[in-house]
């Protein structure tokens, strides 16, 4: 317990992080329906963000060697407060586009800087319990986040200055923290062909999961605003999806260490798959029906996601570790940009259900391919597998300092970049 205390100040500054993200991230869809935002234009809102927090990875690292952690981070949480403001003084959807790449760079520099002074604070005694604080800490301000949109109008001026305000007061921890600045950030490194050796199952499926995943997250709430729900329901029902995929990672993780990983995700894939068809299908017929369909498939596929990375972890030599989960990192982010482009253009000229149409196509050739490279290569026992951690798998958590974060980075000896 003392060394959660230690770095109280840091998981706070996270945690409004996140409770300002969560809170962002749903209102942007919404209120940019309430003005008439084209399903397109949505769709780019989520690109943009996929676009932009995957540059934060990139070039965060070199905004902390220039000016340090602490102004860094000042500098990346304040400009994110603006940018909340900004949506509210200029309401155009291509402007709106520009400032959500511009909030997923500042939001990803922000987290992997208070992520790489949690790692720096943690040992190898510690390191589990601190992951395990700082997950639980990044699960409930997300969730708290999305389920203040229930208290009023998103169509409003009342959750832009919120969002501002929770962004502006995550500066305060870590600007009154006496904890010393922690080393350089890790950077991710996509290596096509060492990830391809290590497990194609794992590009392959983490590629898919990205699209799945990056389409739900992000015109989840469209969907639910087209087929007639209210907004207090939509935030539930989004808020019921994440909690229900933490909830499910640990009986799934449980078992994919006594089973063969690849089988885990296939049966995944499949009651994925199912879901996303009876959602195109049937979904807004009855609305408690569809919000809790949507729960069961937010638990099934946010829980994808670490069963993936232990599968190609049980592949990787230690040294490796870093690398192939950044590489991941990059893939899944990718994924994550693909998605909402072609869900919000089918969505535009089909039908709102057409959302789960494009999460179940990914969840088939996940599903095709996995069954495939069973074929290929035997299972491992469970003796020879690494342990399984569970991560949060949204667009707009996990950075290349949570991969550092994660106990199993204690296999890596070379203390190089992801």
């Amino acid at each position: 317990m003392s060394s959660v205390v230690s770095i109280a100040a840091l998981l706070a500054g996270s945690g409004l992080l996140l409770l300002a993200g969560g809170l962002h991230g749903l209102l942007l869809p919404l209120a940019g329906l309430a003005q008439g935002f084209s399903d397109a234009s949505l769709g780019l809102l989520g690109a943009g963000w996929a676009l932009g927090f995957m540059g934060g990875c990139l070039g965060t690292p070199l905004i902390v060697k220039r000016v340090g952690h602490v102004r860094a981070f000042g500098a990346l949480a304040s400009l994110a407060a603006i940018t909340v403001l900004l949506n509210l003084l200029f309401i155009d959807a291509v402007f709106w586009i520009f400032l959500r790449a511009l909030t997923g760079f500042c939001f990803s520099g922000a987290a992997m800087i208070v992520e790489s002074w949690l790692n720096e604070r943690s040992t190898g005694e510690t390191r589990g319990r601190i992951f395990g604080f700082y997950t639980m800490i990044n699960l409930g301000a997300t969730t708290a986040g999305q389920m203040l949109l229930t208290l009023g109008d998103p169509s409003g001026f009342f959750f832009f200055v919120l969002g501002s305000i929770i962004y502006s007061m995550a500066l305060l921890p870590t600007a009154l923290s006496t904890a010393a600045s922690p080393q350089p950030l890790t950077q991710a490194r996509l290596d096509p062909k060492k990830l391809w050796k290590n497990s194609p199952i794992a590009v392959v499926a983490v590629f898919m999961v990205g699209i799945s995943n990056g389409t739900f997250g992000t015109l989840g709430a469209v969907y639910g605003r087209r087929i007639g729900l209210g907004v207090p329901d939509i935030a539930i029902m989004m808020s019921l999806a994440l909690l229900a995929g933490a909830v499910v990672q640990i009986p799934i993780g449980m078992l994919s260490d006594r089973l063969d990983r690849r089988l885990v995700l296939v049966c995944l894939a499949v009651v994925a798959m199912s879901l996303g068809s009876s959602l195109s299908l049937i979904g807004g017929n009855d609305a408690a029906v569809t919000v809790l369909l949507i729960a069961a498939f937010g638990g099934v596929v946010y829980s994808m996601y670490p069963v993936i990375v232990a599968h190609a972890s049980d592949h990787a030599d230690g040294a490796d570790f870093l690398t192939i989960s950044g590489g991941l990192l990059l893939i899944f982010g990718t994924g994550t940009m693909l998605g909402p482009l072609l869900a919000s253009g089918l969505m535009t000229f089909t039908y709102p259900g057409a959302l789960f149409q494009v999460t179940a196509a990914a969840h088939l050739s996940m599903l095709g391919f996995a069954l495939w490279r069973m074929r290929q290569r035997a299972a491992l026992t469970t003796e020879e597998k690494s342990d399984f951690l569970p991560v949060l798998s949204t667009p707009q958590v996990t950075t290349p300092e949570t991969v550092v974060l994660d106990p199993r980075s204690e296999m890596d000896e070379t203390g190089g970049e992801i």
